[in-house]
């Protein structure tokens, strides 16, 4: 029998009289501890770090999956127990569990924000973690630090039966995926989506359609999914970022590396193929 996908609760404290061995995401830097499991990880589920010889100089609690608490924690140390390895959570894409991998971003997120946040930007003082809310507070001049989400779009711009696709200098060698960026202040995401598009090649999009959205752990962005339709112009890539870039059809994207399952880029290239795909009758 397949089991059903698994459940996660945000919280700030955990429950009274919660029974379960906990997840551990514990990071060293911005490597994860992972349990090592044949070809496979895990973030390791004990009742006690320190038993381990493990032992964070903070932690803070996430959550609850299917019952079990999940707390994100900082090592000044590298300990690294029999079994366990650290590995960078970008390639632990595809390897972990999807709804590990989101965790594995959550609590990077949280563990770095605490981390630089333990004292105010205003006036030097001490911060103090808030009981109600995932909040530090400066007791001296009352100012109020969240954890920082920074917002980014991403698009998949269709012309009929083939899709945008760009190599961007930041991307591994012969690697295509459709276009992002960040949005500016002030900046609807609609805005957003036109301006990097005819910033980066030159081109007029239209028709904008909500897709989905996905929290990108690297650092802290939260990327946003559009699809648009192309409404004219030529392609004039800007080469400080844009290596190459064309339309592909299906068969064209068979033969190209693009992005990993578990990733929005792909769910959007991947809708794109549904959409052309013959129907069945």
């Amino acid at each position: 029998m397949k089991e059903g996908p698994r459940v996660f609760v945000p919280a700030i404290a955990p429950s009274p009289g919660a029974d379960l061995a906990p997840w551990w995401f514990l990071f060293h830097g911005d490597r994860l501890l992972v349990e090592t499991r044949g070809e496979g990880f895990a973030p390791p589920r004990w009742r006690d770090p320190g038993e381990r010889g493990v032992r964070p100089v903070r932690t803070q609690y996430l959550g609850a999956l299917d019952g079990a608490p999940c707390f994100s924690g900082e090592l000044s140390e590298p300990a690294e127990p029999e079994g366990t390895a650290y590995r960078s959570l970008r390639p632990l894409l595809g390897s972990l569990p999807e709804e590990l991998f989101s965790l594995a971003g959550r609590a990077y997120q949280v563990m770095d924000w605490d981390r630089m946040h333990r004292y105010c930007g205003k006036c030097g003082g001490p911060t103090d973690p808030q009981e109600e809310e995932r909040a530090r507070k400066c007791p001296s001049c009352g100012l109020l630090f969240y954890p920082r989400v920074t917002p980014a779009v991403i698009v998949a711009v269709r012309r009929g039966r083939k899709i945008l696709l760009a190599h961007a200098r930041r991307f591994p060698a012969v690697f295509h995926s459709v276009l992002a960026g960040f949005v500016e202040p002030g900046e609807t995401f609609e805005e957003c989506v036109r301006r990097e598009v005819m910033e980066e090649v030159g081109i007029r999009v239209a028709n904008l359609r909500y897709f989905g959205s996905q929290p990108w752990p690297f650092p802290h962005s939260l990327m946003v999914g559009f699809t648009a339709e192309y409404d004219g112009g030529e392609l004039v890539l800007e080469e400080k970022e844009i290596v190459d870039a064309g339309w592909f059809g299906p068969e064209e994207i068979a033969g190209l590396r693009i992005p990993g399952r578990g990733t929005i880029a792909r769910r959007l290239i991947d809708g794109f193929l549904d959409a052309c795909a013959p129907r069945k009758r």
